[in-house]
């Protein structure tokens, strides 16, 4: 009886800890199948209780359905190796999940996700999942949400309680930053108090242990911050949806009513309009995968890397061996291809002076920036080499780069003008991006005016890049390995379009300023691509994904 009894229990501890907290007793409510009517939400001194997997996500009614998000966890903030281990176990997580361990198999997750990560340097969930969670969002759900958290500020305060099984690191920043954000439409309306009720991960010497804390939403049912926000309330209310598993959370011990939408329902629910209908803009994200990994999607990555890694060499050996025309053709063949919009300038005719031909000034492009290798595209499209300037390049892609050495800036308004101009009068095509760094969505940074005082005239660029399953940008990741990422994708597509020239000599005439000028070729190019603009910097995006002012020091500027 002894040895039956040894292994269950050694089996709890490993999985739930030493101690379990008891449960609050759950008295008896009101359960309505349907969504939370509006008249509801917009009452004084309501609190709603929802359930992230259940009421907001789409898809994620059971714990088989978050696989993807800790494999996002296992492969962005841990390796490809991690995330085939995850891979290896879903099977069993499948198993549990059936058969009712749901928490088990959350647990058996973030072990393998979690494990051995530093917890100083983990930005996932800032970073990387917001931008997957806000596409699995229900359009239905986040209109109920919005309507209590956006009352009058006459109002007293709304206050949202978001339950998840999943670790709180993993859920807390997206759930603040792009969940309680008032629309901007409403300047008077109240953003509403957001508490979050999730499980923290156990930290050891300042790494993950991969442990979940102990009690589960017992302990968060427990905790000061919770029993704050329900302090007083009388008008609790919960929402989920797909199951019934929010009335056996200890939460519903504070709720007098709960609406749980069925799965018809459910799934009938529709996906949020990208940029258009987010609580919040989703400007900056980070990660290498452009695609959500599920169980199926994770199995063709992983069996297709090292066809990727072999096909990336391919394509840079051949651009690096044949002139352009011929190169565009084989790479296309593979799956890289580009189009082009618009028409080239024409190169202005050398001018004479006593019968000797003067030289001929250099031409400026002007280009938002998405990734890289941007200025290649524009050399292609223009079918004659290019300078490109940049603020930082890794060595790695500076030596790989097909158009030559790129000419680095040093952030110094003078030097960096000086360095430009250089390269114009001696009768170089210049690429610049004034962003100053790369950006995946629909927006564009605010431009650098340096450019506009440079050239009597610029040509504005918009450039599009669409890839199918490696970004090749990051800003927390190895940037050595951003242009082999690119180009081991299986396919993608640049798309290349020359505005009109713009007249920059009013600028250089003193007669308009620099950044007027950056403004207006701004707008331009985001009419163009039907990008908004922003004011948002290179400062803006490194503070948000990694953490750091995105400056790369030179090591002897360190040693200083």
């Amino acid at each position: 009886m002894a040895k039956t009894k040894l292994f269950p229990a050694l089996f709890s501890l490993l999985l739930h800890g030493a101690a379990t907290l008891l449960p609050p007793r759950v008295p008896a409510v009101t359960v309505h199948r349907c969504m939370p009517p509006a008249a509801r939400l917009a009452g004084d001194g309501v609190t709603m209780v929802v359930d992230v997997e259940g009421a907001l996500l789409r898809s994620s009614s059971s714990s088989r359905s978050l696989f993807p998000y800790f494999m996002l966890v296992a492969v962005e903030a841990g390796s490809f190796l991690r995330g085939l281990l995850l891979l290896l176990l879903y099977p069993v997580i499948s198993l549990l999940a059936g058969a009712g361990g749901g928490d088990v198999a959350v647990r058996a997750m973030a072990a393998v996700a979690f494990c051995g990560l530093r917890e100083s340097r983990f930005r996932a969930g800032r970073a990387v999942l917001p931008r997957w969670l806000l596409d699995d969002v229900g359009k239905e759900a986040v209109d109920a949400i919005i309507t209590l958290i956006t009352r009058r500020r006459s109002s007293p305060p709304a206050t949202a309680v978001w339950a998840s099984s999943m670790p709180r690191v993993m859920v807390e920043p997206f759930l603040r930053e792009y969940m309680a954000a008032p629309p901007a439409a409403d300047p008077a309306a109240g953003g509403g108090v957001v508490v979050v009720a999730a499980r923290e991960m156990k930290v050891v010497w300042g790494f993950y242990t991969g442990v979940m804390e102990d009690g589960g939403e017992v302990a968060a049912a427990a905790s000061p911050e919770v029993r704050r926000a329900m302090e007083g309330v009388d008008g609790v209310i919960g929402f989920s949806g797909g199951s019934m598993g929010l009335l056996r959370s200890p939460l519903v011990s504070f709720c007098k009513e709960v609406y749980v939408v069925s799965h018809e329902e459910k799934s009938k629910w529709q996906p949020l309009p990208r940029r258009r209908e987010y609580p919040r803009p989703l400007v900056f994200h980070d990660g290498r995968l452009a695609f959500l990994p599920t169980p199926l999607a994770a199995a063709a990555m992983l069996v297709w890397l090292p066809f990727g890694a072999a096909l990336a060499a391919a394509r840079l050996a051949v651009a690096l061996a044949l002139p352009y025309h011929h190169a565009t053709l084989l790479l296309a063949a593979t799956g890289q291809s580009w189009r082009l919009r618009g028409s080239p300038p024409p190169t202005p005719p050398r001018a004479t002076a006593g019968g000797e031909p003067e030289r001929r000034r250099g031409q400026l492009y002007v280009c938002n920036h998405r990734t890289l290798i941007d200025p290649v595209y524009v050399s292609i499209a223009l079918d004659r080499p290019v300078r490109a300037v940049s603020y930082s390049l890794s060595r790695v892609s500076d030596l790989l780069s097909p158009i030559g050495a790129t000419v680095r800036l040093a952030r110094d308004r003078a030097h960096d003008g000086a360095a430009m101009a250089r390269l114009l009068e001696a009768g170089a095509h210049v690429v610049v991006c004034p962003e100053g760094t790369t950006c995946r969505e629909p927006y564009l940074l605010r431009f650098s005016p340096l450019f506009a005082e440079l050239a009597d005239g610029v040509v504005p660029v918009a450039l599009a890049a669409e890839v199918a399953a490696f970004h090749g940008t990051t800003a927390g990741g190895w940037k050595s390995m951003d242009a082999l990422c690119y180009l081991a994708n299986p396919r993608m597509c640049y798309t290349v379009e020359f505005l009109p020239a713009v007249d920059a000599s009013p600028v250089r005439e003193g007669k308009a300023a620099s950044t007027e000028l950056a403004n207006a070729v701004q707008r331009r190019v985001a009419e163009a691509l039907g990008y908004e603009s922003t004011m948002l910097t290179r400062k803006d995006k490194y503070l948000m994904l990694a953490g750091n002012d995105g400056v790369v020091r030179r090591r002897r500027d360190v040693a200083k």
